[in-house]
């Protein structure tokens, strides 16, 4: 990424005052499209809109896909039909369609209309069918694609054709008469096996490919799995749809963090430093005003515990231990299970197992948190065994209670298609926050009973 200086800013705005459009086509000359699109984030609206309608028709295709999708759709928002068809003209199928699904659908169907590849037009159409987070949604048309049955001077003169209108070739598909996929071709072989009398006898047979309708979470695991950098996409009865490019899985994957981390820090939908104060507040507000409805519920359970806290006010002094350890146990929990989840290391079928062995580790971590404050009670509270057990019981127990709700949680949220992350942050947080005080209230009203407090 590259960063501008104070300095170069200002000159570049300065360009932009007095309008002299020739140095400012000079100094975007030398900058790649993802630096420009950088350059953009640094200016107004109008100052990035004059620059980018000096660019070429490529290279301005290529600067507003390198935008975030919140300044890609600020500024073709200001931008005619047919300027945004001309585009869409040298861009690929994928994120072409990237693109036009930001708009609403009347202003997608002016594009459209407005493009001149009648081709290019009908394989977007046929891709805006699929959901956006599967691997359909992400694929894109454009590959080389020969029959099995064809000899290597035929086949290299129809990659040829092809080629010419392809910024970048991956790998070769070969299908067979009935359009399904048959195997890869590797460039290898063109140069090995000039004179072959069919693409079926040097093919690698039986390629790594994806269902149109696979989550592209499913898509991201098997190319880390196989190391790809392209993937074919085919139909349910295995006919050759598109192709998959790991840059596209990348971003995917990237903005899939974004949004769970954002989740699990208790913002309901994805916001930039740079949105508005109405947005962020927007997207802020609903944790919080939940944790305020948890305050006011702990507040009560308290005033229920009122004249045991004024019996013993000790008691008092432990309360933000065991809410705070249960948060964080419950947490850690869930954390773990959701990276789990993530990268495909466990799988909903091994539910009861990795309840077991949570468990197991909830055990281990309870006696030796417990233990500790069973000793410090011991030497700081001599005599008030009524609050070190207490404290030691119900640590033991919230601790337990946390370890367990953190795993289940969001192995029952994956398993009815909710996002795991919403397990890791303020909903775990909240509920072992109430429930740890519940617990204390309840054993401790026991102990005191027991022991006269």
């Amino acid at each position: 990424m590259k960063e501008y200086s104070e300095e170069y800013l200002d000159h570049i705005k300065d360009i932009i005052s007095q309008n002299d459009e020739a140095t400012a086509r000079k100094e975007l000359a030398e900058l790649h499209p993802a630096d420009i699109a950088e350059l953009y984030k640094d200016l107004d609206l109008d100052e990035a809109e004059y620059l980018y309608k000096l660019l070429d028709e490529e290279t301005a295709a290529d600067v507003l896909m390198e935008l975030d999708e919140d300044d890609r759709l600020k500024l073709i928002e200001h931008m005619p039909a047919a300027e945004i068809a001309k585009q869409i003209d040298h861009l690929d199928t994928d994120d072409a369609v990237d693109l036009i699904q930001q708009l609403d659908e009347d202003e997608r169907d002016e594009i459209l209309s407005h493009i001149d590849d009648v081709e290019q037009a009908g394989d977007i159409i046929d891709l805006l069918k699929y959901d956006e987070d599967t691997a359909g949604g992400l694929m894109g048309t454009e590959m080389i694609v020969v029959n099995e049955n064809w000899s290597m001077p035929e086949c290299i003169k129809q990659m040829r054709l092809q080629a010419e209108d392809m910024d970048e070739i991956y790998n070769v598909y070969v299908v067979g008469n009935d359009d399904k996929l048959k195997g890869v071709l590797p460039l290898k072989e063109l140069i090995t096996h000039p004179s072959v009398s069919k693409i079926k006898h040097v093919m690698e047979s039986d390629p790594v490919s994806v269902k149109a309708d696979t989550p592209i979470d499913e898509v991201a695991l098997d190319f880390e799995k196989y190391d790809l950098v392209a993937m074919p996409v085919v139909d349910s009865i295995g006919r050759l749809l598109g192709r998959i490019t790991v840059d596209d899985v990348m971003d995917k994957v990237r903005e899939a963090s974004e949004r769970d981390f954002q989740l699990a820090s208790g913002i309901s939908s994805d916001v930039d430093t740079d949105d508005s104060v109405f947005a962020q507040t927007k997207a802020r507000i609903p944790w919080l005003l939940i944790g305020i409805c948890s305050g006011i519920l702990a507040s009560i359970i308290l005033g229920g515990f009122e004249n045991q806290l004024h019996a013993v006010t000790a008691l008092a002094l432990f309360i933000p231990i065991i809410g705070g350890t249960g948060g964080n146990v419950g947490v850690q929990a869930s954390a773990i299970v959701v990276q789990s989840l993530a990268n495909g290391t466990l799988e909903l079928k091994e539910f009861a197992h990795q309840i077991g062995k949570e468990v197991l580790v909830g055990l281990l971590n309870a006696t030796i948190i417990s233990l500790v404050m069973f000793g410090y009670n011991l030497i700081f509270l001599p005599g008030n065994m009524a609050v070190t057990l207490s404290v030691a019981v119900s640590l033991f127990v919230v601790v337990m209670f946390a370890t367990i709700l953190g795993s289940v949680v969001p192995l029952t949220l994956e398993k009815l298609h909710i996002n795991p992350a919403l397990a890791t942050g303020p909903f775990i947080q909240i509920s072992n926050d109430i429930v740890g005080l519940l617990i204390y209230v309840w054993v401790a009203t026991g102990f005191l009973k027991i022991f006269g407090g």
